[in-house]
């Protein structure tokens, strides 16, 4: 896709939304990281159902590590894959209580270094929470990201790389949010909306009319 397209499609996202962000609820930054964790195959919705009171319980490490992996599990059993992202969240509050006075790293390495957090959920947390920009390529933007003609690639990391060096550095803060949120309502995965998408016309999707 040549620059000059790239560029009219992130202009009209931003005028349709100029300040996107996560659909997860959080208010500080270790909600937002529980939050990430635990979304990891599971919708915002079914999370934020679960952390409402969750984090009404424990809202920082110390409070995640007295409540404890017993009763988390309780507050969380509506999640898919509960006990595993039960025993990551007491594991990561350790170690941000050991090595980190209880706070959220905002680099990489430190973020990657707990339990249960990879290369996306860095990415989700330094983007929507300290500002940087980064892009974390879950399904919706990997899926997206092609269809659209804006990355080509057979892994996530792939197509992060490609839309770091084609977007215009004046959007990359908030492609992430753009393409996530495209994704789950417009571009969907079985039947986009195509007639109802605002850069159908920039789109490169070759089935656009059997959509």
């Amino acid at each position: 896709m040549n620059p000059n397209k790239i560029r009219q499609i992130f202009q009209r996202f931003r005028q349709a939304n100029p300040k996107p962000t996560t659909e997860l609820v959080y208010h500080n930054p270790f909600e937002l990281l529980i939050a990430v964790i635990l979304s990891a195959q599971a919708t915002d919705i079914s999370v934020n159902k679960a952390t409402k009171a969750l984090f009404e319980a424990a809202n920082t490490p110390e409070k995640m590590l007295a409540l404890g992996e017993t009763k988390l599990k309780q507050y969380v059993k509506t999640i898919g894959l509960y006990n595993s992202k039960a025993k990551n969240i007491m594991s990561t509050c350790r170690i941000l209580v050991e090595k980190y006075q209880g706070k959220v790293p905002d680099n990489r390495e430190a973020l990657e270094s707990l339990a249960g957090v990879g290369r996306k959920t860095a990415n989700v947390i330094l983007n929507t929470y300290f500002g940087h920009a980064t892009i974390a390529v879950d399904t919706h933007i990997f899926r997206v990201a092609q269809r659209i003609g804006l990355a080509k690639g057979t892994t996530p990391l792939a197509v992060e790389k490609q839309l770091l060096e084609n977007i215009p550095p004046e959007f990359l803060h908030d492609v992430h949010h753009w393409l996530i949120l495209h994704g789950r309502y417009v571009c969907t995965a079985r039947k986009p909306h195509c007639p109802d998408c605002i850069i159908n016309d920039l789109c490169e999707f070759p089935d656009k009319t059997k959509a």
